[in-house]
């Protein structure tokens, strides 16, 4: 017998179940995988379903859920939809900086139309020579008649063909290295021009490369005050963290029970794989990483609802639960033998999926540096790391 998922039950667990069986979202993923494009439609779904912006308040369309409860809801969608239906249900998350230091109007407007699903807008911090290091951005937003002109170039960027708009971390020139400031972006403006690339996973997400060359920004597209989106920054990423790691357990838990039930009776030379050593002790330590792992996230959650949970706490719980993820989906592969390495099984799709966890949001080794710095503090800030 198969045991339960360790993730307690939510009044919520019905709706995600029926939801991604009602659009068929195993399909979907598939398909987007084989021929890649933004599923529009899910997003949209999403959205009419207010699973977009869990814990958003109701007063702005979304669930009001606590940490804990979007964590557990989030590993459920993940379950049965993949990283695709959990990370776009996170789109919101993402974009909290308009939620938290946006002027109110047509930020808040916009925001809104993110949470039911309207608006896709895209994060754009990462640049050709600029990654975890964020005080090297190079792009520079020069204040020009009341307004900005914004140039510089945007590498790793979700959505780059899709999104409606994107927030993007830029420097006003004079400010301190580590004194950026968003600006909330629209893609059609003259002077952005948008490239992509097809990625190793996760290819319905659409990374590429934006360049602005002399865009033309109002005053009231800069979100929050000169020089102050790091400290909204670094509250979105510890929460977006957290969140990642019960979106890595969800898809490896689903990897997990299909392993079980097929070695359970698979026959090899006149025996269940299960009966074997080599096959069943792996699944079994499996079961144990990914209830540790999960204990771990919905403490560091509980962290997050009595702000107490820190940069080192978010960053090293998405370490963890991203290895053992990609542990287990690749025991899931390897028990399935050939078939596990084929399309015609979700194991291989997901194994690459999730290896964006080393990588997206904090690299694994940056995760290692904040933790670090955590024990032992620096004598002198050389750098900050996000």
């Amino acid at each position: 017998m198969i045991p339960s998922a360790p993730v307690p039950q939510d009044p919520l667990d019905r709706d995600v179940h029926e939801f991604c069986a009602r659009l068929k979202l195993r399909e979907l993923n598939r398909e987007v995988d084989t021929h890649p494009r933004f599923p529009r439609e899910l997003f949209q779904e999403l959205g009419s379903a207010q699973l977009l912006g869990l814990t958003v308040s109701p007063a702005r369309g979304g669930r009001g859920l606590s940490p804990t409860r979007a964590a557990r809801l989030l590993f459920q969608l993940a379950r049965f939809g993949g990283t695709m239906a959990a990370k776009l249900s996170l789109q919101p998350e993402f974009c909290s900086i308009l939620g938290s230091i946006g002027a109110p109007g047509p930020q808040t407007e916009t925001f809104a139309r993110i949470v039911r699903g309207e608006l896709l807008v895209g994060n754009q911090i990462t640049e050709p020579e600029a990654g975890s290091d964020i005080g090297a951005i190079a792009a520079r937003a020069s204040p020009v008649g009341g307004g900005y002109i914004l140039e510089g170039t945007k590498s790793q960027a979700a959505f780059a063909a899709e999104a409606e708009s994107a927030i993007v971390l830029a420097r006003v020139p004079g400010s301190e290295r580590h004194a950026l400031t968003a600006f909330l972006v629209p893609q059609h403006l003259p002077g952005v021009v948008r490239s992509t690339g097809t990625d190793h996973g996760e290819r319905w997400m659409g990374r590429g490369t934006i360049v602005y060359s002399g865009v033309k920004l109002p005053a009231e597209a800069r979100i929050g005050p000169e020089g102050g989106a790091l400290p909204a920054l670094r509250e979105e990423l510890r929460r977006e963290r957290a969140f990642l790691a019960a979106i890595y357990l969800g898809v490896a838990w689903s990897s997990w029970e299909e392993a079980v039930d097929y070695v359970g009776h698979r026959q090899s030379f006149g025996r269940r794989l299960a009966d074997r050593q080599a096959i069943s002790f792996p699944l079994v330590e499996d079961r144990v990483r990914l209830e540790a792992a999960w204990r771990q996230t919905e403490a560091v959650a509980a962290g997050l609802e009595a702000s107490r949970a820190t940069d080192a706490d978010t960053a090293m719980l998405k370490w963890f639960a991203g290895e053992v993820a990609i542990t287990c989906v690749e025991h899931a592969m390897q028990f399935h033998g050939g078939l596990g390495y084929s399309n015609e099984l979700p194991h291989e799709r997901r194994l690459r999926d999730l290896r964006s966890a080393r990588l997206a949001h904090g690299t694994s080794e940056i995760a290692h540096v904040i933790a670090a710095r955590a024990l032992w503090p620096p004598n002198a800030e050389r750098g900050s790391a996000i």
